[in-house]
């Protein structure tokens, strides 16, 4: 990425398609490249109309961003650092994104307080932490019948309640597109 795209993503289909979004500088951010959320939403059909996504670990919002600009009806954003929550709530005005709810919090606590029922959660944690392995017990009972649940890493963590219905790799990052194995 050159100095002059620094900090910023483009979203790359949908009702935003094309628009820039800034985001402040920090190591910890790390937004999928475009290709892989090609992949994802190539993945997903291309539209999320109707549905209620959790994007937990936002980061640069790049996930989130590009399931309301696919018609989703509610996409919920966790981010636990304030500049970043800061950042996201100036790109949903850029974007007048009605249906996206930014909530400045870490994953386990909103987790643990969160009532809502999600049909497309999308789970990019900090890239060397373990917080999938912690993370995925807990997305279970807050995920529709049919839910898809979206996992990017660096190794995979411990996935036996889980079917991988689509992979993928991008130099050291791994993604898979998930469901809950049946009789979970």
């Amino acid at each position: 990425m050159s100095a002059q795209h620094k900090n910023q993503v483009r979203v790359i289909g949908g009702q935003y398609k094309s628009r820039i979004l800034k985001f402040p500088d920090s190591l910890a951010l790390r937004p999928t490249p475009d290709r892989v959320r090609e992949t994802l939403f190539n993945w997903l059909g291309q539209d999320c109309t109707g549905m209620v996504c959790l994007d937990l670990f936002s980061g640069s919002g790049a996930l989130g961003f590009e399931a309301a600009s696919r018609w989703a009806k509610k996409v919920v954003m966790i981010e636990a650092a304030r500049p970043v929550v800061a950042a996201l709530k100036s790109n949903q005005a850029l974007l007048a994104a009605d249906q996206i709810e930014i909530i400045c919090s870490t994953a386990e606590h909103y987790l643990s307080r969160c009532q809502e029922q999600f049909d497309l959660v999308l789970l990019d944690p900090p890239f060397a932490s373990t917080l999938l392995d912690e993370i995925l017990p807990q997305i279970a009972q807050h995920l529709s019948p049919t839910a898809r649940v979206y996992i990017e890493c660096a190794q995979w963590p411990e996935l036996s309640d889980w079917e991988i219905l689509r992979e993928g790799k991008a130099g050291t990052v791994k993604y898979a597109l998930l469901c809950r194995a049946s009789g979970q």
